[in-house]
């Protein structure tokens, strides 16, 4: 081989090694918990993110460490992978006879705003007149999440679901997790609509930053953003967040005091403050231990 053909060599293998070097995932360390109880009991606490635009490394020592001491992973939906059957359960609960039209749902100032938001997301005017308040919310912040960088495919929750060898249970399940948005009073549907429509502008800005949050534990500040705008009504609080919570926490006291040690992994907003798991459990007796 030539000198001007190893160059070339050289020069080629340096570049295939950078772009390598570029293609591997970034590195992410998310907030973990130990819990222990008493009696031995044993659990760990994860903070997922439902989407990201990459795919990053978030498996670190602490987290795999946990999850092959843990017998069971416990997710919010047992079953997030399965999107058809997630879609099925949607449509089922998503759409009601006689229903107003959705911009008659709105404050006059943002109906304009629901046109445009239609008009770039290839809707057509009036499509989404049959489904309920909320799940128009719903699908036009999916709307949003769609036209950006963000991808579920790469969602941590999914990523455990589809890795875990051992049992995998769930706090509630599609069916029990979209009622609750189906149960909430129109009045409240009426503020998710809203709140949907008014985070367009800002919703790809605010996803990365809680992006950032997420990977780098920033837990004072996913606290703060859960806290403002749409969970500052107090309805929208007690359904979404502090009423989830509870019942996840007696559902894991349960579990616990049954001898299990499961790995607990939910979105990461349910895991901070006065309201989040950690301070339920505190307040039930049990040390609670932040490993990352």
């Amino acid at each position: 081989m030539s000198n001007s053909t190893c160059a070339r060599f050289a020069a080629l293998l340096i570049a295939a090694l950078a772009l390598a070097a570029c293609a591997r995932p970034v590195e992410v360390k998310p907030a973990l918990w130990l819990v222990e109880g008493p009696s031995g009991q044993k659990a760990w606490l994860f903070g997922t993110i439902h989407a990201l635009p990459d795919p990053v490394e978030w498996r670190s020592q602490p987290i795999e460490q946990a999850l092959e001491q843990s017998d069971r992973l416990v997710l919010e939906v047992a079953g997030i992978n399965d999107d058809a059957r997630t879609a099925r359960t949607f449509a089922s609960l998503a759409s009601s006879p006689g229903l107003p039209p959705l911009d008659q749902r709105l404050p006059v100032d943002l109906r304009d705003d629901l046109a445009t938001v239609l008009r770039s997301g290839g809707i057509k005017p009036g499509s989404l007149d049959q489904y309920e308040t909320w799940a128009a919310a719903l699908m036009l912040q999916q709307a949003a999440a769609g036209a950006g960088q963000s991808d579920s495919g790469n969602g941590i929750d999914r990523a455990l679901a589809k890795g875990y060898a051992k049992p995998i249970d769930e706090f509630e399940g599609a069916a029990l997790q979209l009622g609750i948005f189906d149960q909430l009073p129109e009045s409240a549907q009426r503020t998710l609509l809203a709140a949907a429509l008014e985070g367009q502008e800002t919703y790809q800005a605010d996803t990365r930053r809680l992006a950032q949050a997420w990977a780098h534990a920033e837990l004072d500040l996913i606290e703060r953003e859960t806290d403002q705008e749409l969970l500052r009504d107090p309805i929208l609080r007690e359904a979404l967040l502090v009423g989830r919570n509870r019942a996840w926490v007696s559902r894991l006291d349960a579990i616990l005091k049954g001898g299990a040690h499961p790995f607990v992994a939910v979105g990461t907003a349910h895991l901070v403050g006065k309201d989040g798991l950690p301070a339920m459990l505190a307040a039930r007796g049990y040390r609670v231990t932040r490993l990352q």
